[in-house]
């Protein structure tokens, strides 16, 4: 029997998503390892910004297959966003982790460590969400997933509201503050880009379970 030496159109955006997803529990894992361990920091940043230049790669080609695609799995709009919000969430962990050494900080306290510990919960339910979209039947799912996301955000806010309260109070050198403000910023800010993720899943779900 001839077999077509391509991969269904349809399959390839589900084969993409998840391709970005695990790319992007990849770089949370490295970052709270980096955060964790604070060793050869040079070197972990610089596999973390191999990872974003993947997670580039493959939303380009989302958006390239998108544009040669007539019929998708579904809405456009909807594969487009999916695909730069999780993108956002790889750079804005790229970033966090990039000034942490442009910055040249000192070893990352607790509350960094507890917002890296919920940016990797967060992108691995993400990662979860998004492999549900193969199935149909798998799509109610995709909610309970996405309830755990914006659970996991919330945290976030309440560990960056307290880490931002905490260095303003203990730390006497601005320069400090300033820098590690804008560090959680950043990782604060990837776990917004998980819930936008999510709300897009949700969309989708609704539109298709």
């Amino acid at each position: 029997m001839f077999r077509f030496p391509f991969m269904p159109r349809e399959e390839k955006f589900f084969e993409l998503f998840e391709q970005s997803a695990e790319n992007m529990v990849k770089v949370a894992q490295k970052l709270k390892q980096l955060v964790d361990t604070w060793e050869d920091v040079d070197d972990k940043v610089n596999e973390i910004t191999g990872f974003e230049h993947e997670g580039d790669t493959i939303t380009h080609q989302i958006m390239a297959q998108l544009n040669r695609t007539f019929v998708t799995p579904f809405d456009r709009e909807d594969i487009a966003l999916l695909a730069h919000s999780l993108d956002d969430v790889t750079d804005f962990i790229h970033a966090a982790a990039d000034y942490m050494l442009i910055y040249k900080v000192m070893r990352p306290g607790p509350r960094a460590k507890e917002l890296s510990d919920i940016i990797v919960r967060a992108t691995i339910r993400v990662e979860a969400a998004i492999c549900l979209l193969r199935n149909r039947t798998g799509l109610k799912n995709v909610f309970e997933c996405c309830v755990q996301i914006n659970e996991l955000e919330n945290m976030a806010d309440r560990v960056f509201r307290a880490a931002l309260g905490e260095l303003f109070e203990d730390t006497l050198d601005i320069t400090e503050v300033i820098k590690w403000r804008e560090i959680y910023e950043y990782m604060e800010s990837a776990t917004d880009r998980c819930e936008d993720v999510a709300n897009v899943l949700e969309g989708v779900a609704l539109k298709h379970a």
